[in-house]
């Protein structure tokens, strides 16, 4: 079930870099779209550094609204991760083409990704020279949401493979999240 996280504990969904859906939605039109680099930034207000390329539909959505989601897909999701991240949503819609279901956020427009482990929604903060030259945004979560089933202790716990968290490498070679090693703070002394 989806459970409200901490706003200044978001960054736990992004820390161990995983690939994130980003959804947008600006003129009655809504887009989803794989991106590997994305990354926290800041606790409190937590802010989130994701790059999305000039010339995307994506890019234009975000642009006209301001706002996005950044989701966390499963391994179940792979192949439509991929598929997502290859094509284009501007001339056809991707969500019904790979079966990928939106459901309404709380904060922002555009939709999340059922299915996903977590999800964050943003508000982008303007940096158009950043935007320009390096097609990097900073954006403000506003929203934080994680799958109660994977979460235990305050951090990840994937009780199934099919729920763990992908990292795309690159053309089309992905790693799972592997398993949960907790480690003690050394002694002082």
């Amino acid at each position: 079930m989806r459970v409200p996280l901490e706003l200044r504990r978001a960054y736990k969904l992004l820390n161990h870099g995983p690939t994130t859906l980003v959804t947008s939605a600006a003129q009655g039109r809504t887009n989803v779209m794989a991106a590997a680099w994305a990354m926290p930034l800041d606790f409190e207000p937590p802010k989130v550094a994701v790059v999305i390329a000039e010339g995307t539909f994506t890019r234009e959505l975000v642009d006209a609204s301001g706002e996005l989601t950044l989701c966390v897909p499963t391994r179940a999701q792979l192949e439509q991760v991929y598929a997502v991240g290859s094509e284009s949503g501007r001339d056809e819609d991707k969500w019904a083409r790979y079966g990928l279901k939106p459901v309404p956020a709380s904060r922002v427009q555009a939709p999340l990704v059922e299915g996903c482990v977590g999800w964050l929604e943003c508000r982008v903060l303007p940096e158009p020279e950043v935007q320009r030259k390096y097609d990097l945004f900073v954006v403000e979560v506003v929203a934080a949401w994680v799958e109660d089933s994977v979460w235990k202790d305050g951090g990840w716990d994937f009780p199934e493979d099919s729920l763990r968290s992908v990292h795309h490498m690159a053309g089309g070679v992905f790693f799972t999240t592997g398993e949960r090693v907790q480690v003690q703070k050394p002694r002082k002394g």
